[in-house]
């Protein structure tokens, strides 16, 4: 990640809508609706898995509107995915705009998994998934049989965020792919087009 001025470069995919909006107004902000729509039949997933980032994000760096969703942008440009027909932003944001996490956590999140403290604590919970006859994570979540196991997987979730702190000193033991959330796009940040 690079840091110059206490600003970090991200890249973050947006579709068109967004890029006009920065041009227009210069500044962007992502909205419930617009998550809802792009995802579909599996909102409902994504936008549980939105409020819980955004109940603990907020926390870090305040939402200037509550209405306020995140966009996501990276560290490494490779991360972005532009297969939805986005285009890459490239941004330089202050750090202090930005909440920072391990993009495979946060993948865990939205696949209704458990964030272990560590690969074992992963391993052990997955054996109890299997001794109590559980097929996967999102099984213990969907179902109203394994409310104590839901519980654990919910919990776990606290975890997402546990390495903002260190990425922002530039530490990142533990972290296989830096992911930041923005409450907002400003067009000041957009460094190329």
């Amino acid at each position: 990640m690079d840091r110059k001025d206490n600003k970090v470069i991200l890249y973050s995919p947006q579709a068109e809508p967004v890029w006009e909006a920065v041009e227009r107004d210069g500044i962007a902000y992502s909205k419930r609706e617009y998550v809802q729509k792009k995802y579909e039949e599996s909102a409902q997933i994504f936008l549980s898995a939105y409020e819980e980032y955004i109940r603990m994000a907020e926390q870090i760096v305040p939402r200037a509107d509550s209405s306020n969703y995140p966009y996501w942008a990276f560290a490494d440009a490779e991360m972005a995915d532009t297969s939805s027909g986005s285009r890459i932003m490239v941004l330089k944001v202050p750090k202090d705009e930005a909440v920072f996490f391990d993009a495979y956590d946060w993948y865990k999140v939205l696949r209704l998994s458990y964030i272990g403290e560590n690969e074992a604590d992963e391993e052990s919970f997955e054996k109890e998934l299997e001794r109590r006859g559980i097929k996967d994570s999102s099984e213990a979540i969907l179902k109203p049989f394994y409310p104590d196991i839901k519980r654990t997987i919910t919990d776990s979730w606290k975890r997402l965020l546990r390495h903002d702190d260190a990425i922002r000193r530039g530490e990142y033991d533990g972290v296989r792919a830096v992911q930041a959330g923005l409450w907002c796009i400003k067009k000041e940040s957009l460094l190329e087009q």
